[in-house]
């Protein structure tokens, strides 16, 4: 019986150890590891001849994420591509199905399509108070004739900009008439939360 007892002890004392030394190994090993300012070991046994200078590389390309993007020390404005649209659906309307489409490049410039005159692509820079970069842009239409283009955009400085533009049946839009129709041209929205 006293053998059962000192073998029971000895199981339970062991166990404990186990316990501890597996409690404790995690932070032991991760301790351990390769110590970045030594030279590595190789384990094959075969010696490396030594290493020479490195060749000059050029400077990596900075990354730019969505927190740094427009204009970052002196830096072009960079963003990524949007694309919004709005459609005029009142039947009664001599505006009807006249499709509004706005769009962004990767450099911020904003540009406006009529489908009423498809291919062109106006830049919202001909409108004064446009935003010099753009994230981001919505569209909005009345329904009546003449009715109104809202175009609203983002800036990289988080405020946003509106231009109410008017828009007739007799005429689409066109770099030659876009400041006009949405004069006086953007105004910043007060508060922008962004």
């Amino acid at each position: 019986m006293k053998t059962r007892i000192w073998a029971a002890r000895s199981v339970a004392a062991v166990s404990g150890v186990v316990l501890a030394g597996a409690l404790l190994a995690p932070s032991a090993v991760a301790h351990s590891g390769p110590d970045p300012k030594k030279p590595g070991k190789h384990t094959s046994g075969k010696k490396t001849p030594a290493k020479k200078k490195p060749a000059k590389q050029a400077p990596a390309k900075p990354v730019v994420d969505g927190a740094q993007q427009g204009q970052v020390a002196g830096r072009k404005c960079v963003t990524s591509r949007d694309v919004a649209s709005a459609v005029v659906d009142y039947s009664g309307s001599g505006l009807f199905e006249t499709v509004f489409r706005s769009a962004t490049d990767e450099q911020g410039h904003a540009f406006l399509n009529d489908s009423r005159n498809p291919g062109v692509w106006i830049n919202l820079a001909l409108v004064p108070g446009a935003p010099k970069c753009v994230y981001d842009t919505a569209l909005a239409v009345t329904e009546e004739n003449p009715g109104h283009l809202y175009i609203t955009l983002l800036g990289s400085n988080g405020t946003l900009h509106q231009a109410t533009c008017t828009s007739t049946s007799s005429s689409p839009f066109s770099p030659a008439n876009l400041a006009t129709a949405c004069a006086p041209g953007f105004t910043e929205l007060p508060d922008t939360p962004v």
